[in-house]
């Protein structure tokens, strides 16, 4: 069948990377599913329910990975359910395992289950792109820390800083990301075995009673699942509670707010011509402009973000109205917002890795938009070399700042260049020469510690990061710090 003829997400064909559309495949789905079923039986079967055998365990554990879909998709025209088809054709292919598979449970057992184990994956695949991203930045800051640039507040020009401390801000708020991301990692249970609203009633009547075999078959289910044998909710109605849902997106949409404000600031740098994102030979940047270098990868980067930065909202809706133990009105909308959050986080790091790989600085307009707002921020400095040389402090502040208010009006309002130095010079007030005031304004005299920060921030937050996870900064950079 023709793939043009309906809606396929743009996820899928433009977006998001084949790891991270194979964790929320359906082939990851009930391969799990049927992990879950084997976990569960063998589970069982360790605790004495002599119905269940190695025979049988066996036969479940051969067919994980060959799903026979055409038998469940036609047996959910039958019976309308997703997880009795899937019980079903599962039995089609384990007969003598047939009539144990999904005892006791409920399906929340197999659908939530997965959903935690598959957040899991997407979590730990988003965190090594994070990483990525980071070491990709830390080059870029090293490189760059001694390279004095304007620094803005409110988008005007403030005092200087320099290119790769800006950087480790951008970094910085990615570091926060991480520790996010890695505290729900930490922190994310399985909903483990509880039965229809949560009470394990249907495991009371299995094992007659026995809650210590109960306490049990969570703990082993977990253990074979890859969790700590403690890392189970503790209690539940006949789900995980929702919130959940939404902790994990708000990690995956602080990414999107740390990555829109890099994209941001680099799409007005490049306005300044200052830096601009990688631009490929053939690249084309407008169909009417032939001149145009459109930052169109950081315009997705602020597009995505944003459609993540929304997508926050269903999981907080959802939480808020599962009625007493559940309700199934957070199915529909869980299926799309979870993975497609998952998979605009994915995306955005897609694209930040390969922005961070190749950003481009152009030095000579860098220092010329310094110089030409130098004169203004050198301007106490000024005023102090004139007070050695015999001025009064307080009338030659005054007079700065009327210099000051007229060189930014020739500016601006004629488009003449900063002429702040020659009028410094030509007042007899300050006894200076143009020569003497040109020799104090060294833009590398007024980034403070900027480049000293950089080299801490490397050392003290960042080399930390990579000396744990070798393998997230070898995949994605070359770096050595």
């Amino acid at each position: 069948m023709s793939q043009h003829d309906r809606y396929i997400s743009p996820f899928s064909t433009r977006y998001a990377s084949d790891e991270m559309q194979y964790i929320f495949s359906d082939d990851n789905k009930f391969r799990t599913w049927r992990r879950l079923w084997v976990a569960l039986a063998r589970a069982e079967m360790k605790q004495g329910l002599t119905n269940i055998t190695p025979e049988m365990v066996a036969e479940l554990e051969a067919h994980v990975d060959d799903i026979n879909y055409e038998v469940a998709i036609e047996r959910e025209k039958l019976v309308r359910h997703d997880v009795m088809s899937h019980v079903y054709a599962y039995g089609q292919q384990c007969p003598k395992a047939a009539g144990i598979i999904h005892l006791g449970a409920t399906s929340c057992y197999v659908g939530d289950n997965t959903d935690i184990i598959v957040m899991r994956q997407g979590l730990e695949l988003v965190r090594k792109k994070l990483i990525g991203v980071l070491a990709k930045l830390a080059k870029f800051a090293k490189e760059y820390k001694d390279m004095p640039c304007m620094a803005y507040t409110h988008c005007q020009p403030a005092q200087p800083t320099t290119v790769g401390k800006r950087a480790t801000l951008w970094a910085n708020e990615l570091v926060m990301d991480l520790n996010e991301i890695d505290h729900r990692l930490a922190t994310l249970q399985l909903r483990g075995v509880k039965g229809t609203t949560g009470t394990q009633a249907s495991f009371m009547e299995l094992f007659k009673g026995d809650a210590d075999k109960i306490r049990a078959v969570d703990a082993s289910i977990a253990e074979e699942m890859g969790f700590d044998s403690e890392a189970v909710i503790p209690v539940s109605g006949q789900t995980y509670s929702r919130k959940v849902d939404a902790f994990i997106l708000n990690a995956l949409a602080g990414i999107g707010q740390s990555c829109m404000k890099f994209a941001t600031d680099l799409r007005l740098l490049a306005n300044f011509k200052e830096m601009e994102e990688p631009f490929e030979k053939n690249q084309i940047g407008s169909s009417a402009m032939p001149y145009k270098r459109n930052p169109m990868r950081c315009e997705r980067i602020c597009a995505l973000s944003r459609y993540l930065m929304v997508d926050v909202l269903n999981p907080s809706f959802t939480t808020g109205t599962q009625w007493f133990e559940r309700t199934l009105d957070d199915s529909a909308n869980k299926r799309v917002a979870m993975a497609e959050g998952f998979l605009a986080a994915d995306a955005i790091l897609n694209i930040m890795l390969n922005v961070t790989d190749g950003l481009v600085v152009y030095p000579k307009v860098v220092r010329s938009r310094l110089m030409a707002e130098l004169p203004f921020m050198a301007s106490e400095n000024i005023m102090m070399q004139a007070v050695e040389k015999g001025g009064n402090r307080q009338e030659l502040h005054e007079r700065l700042r009327q210099h000051a208010i007229a060189a930014g009006k020739q500016v601006k309002e004629e488009g003449l260049p900063n002429d702040m130095v020659d009028r410094i010079a030509a007042d007899p007030a300050f006894g200076l020469t143009k020569e003497e005031i040109a020799a104090g304004l060294v833009p590398e005299n007024f980034v403070g510690r900027a480049p000293q920060q950089v080299e801490e921030f490397i050392a003290h937050i960042l080399k930390p990061i990579f000396d744990a996870n070798p393998d997230a900064v070898e995949q994605h950079a070359n770096l050595s710090v």
